[in-house]
């Protein structure tokens, strides 16, 4: 009896996988995150803010998972060219980016390089458009999808969790931005 109830275990568990995996085959090819918001700010009092590497440590919901993150600043000091180094704790990773298209003020495009916990490039936006007396503020991330990435977005909503962060830096950035 318990022979047949492992078998029967083993051949569930066995179909789980399977499924899995299946899923996992069927996830789109690429990743694109975008979220967007409106700041009661010109472009010009925002840009410097997403610009300069250094002054992310006011706005990304990045830089607080982790005190003791360890940041390395190389390149131009701002614009392109720019690089930002980081290596942290689990939640916030190893990583590289590097300004590498920048239309002052209103885009900053930027190669971003994850080391740890899993390697992937990708490309993250930032795309500033007047209105008016505000701004609308687009943050983009897209890269291909590596087969690890389809079954962790399998298990998880990778848009929900990373657009989660970006709405949140998106508020940031208001806050700063429509404090001055």
């Amino acid at each position: 009896m318990l022979i047949k109830i492992a078998i029967a275990l083993v051949v569930i568990v066995a179909l789980l996988l399977v499924a899995l995996l299946i899923a996992a085959a069927m996830k789109p090819d690429r990743l694109h995150v975008r979220r967007e918001a409106t700041i009661g700010a010109p472009p010009e009092r925002i840009f410097p803010l997403i610009n300069d590497f250094r002054r992310w440590t006011e706005w990304s919901p990045y830089e607080k998972r982790d005190p003791a993150l360890k940041r390395t600043y190389s390149g131009a000091e701002c614009g392109k060219g720019a690089v930002y180094e980081w290596s942290g704790n689990s939640q916030v990773g190893q990583g590289r980016m590097e300004m590498i298209e920048v239309a002052e003020p209103n885009r900053v495009r930027i190669r971003l390089d994850f080391i740890k916990p899993m390697t992937s490039s990708n490309t993250a936006e930032f795309t500033l458009a007047p209105q008016g007396n505000s701004t609308r503020i687009a943050w983009d991330m897209q890269g291909p999808t590596s087969f690890m990435m389809k079954v962790s977005s399998v298990l998880m909503n990778l848009d929900k969790m990373i657009g989660s962060d970006y709405e949140v830096g998106l508020a940031n950035l208001k806050a700063i931005a429509e404090k001055k």
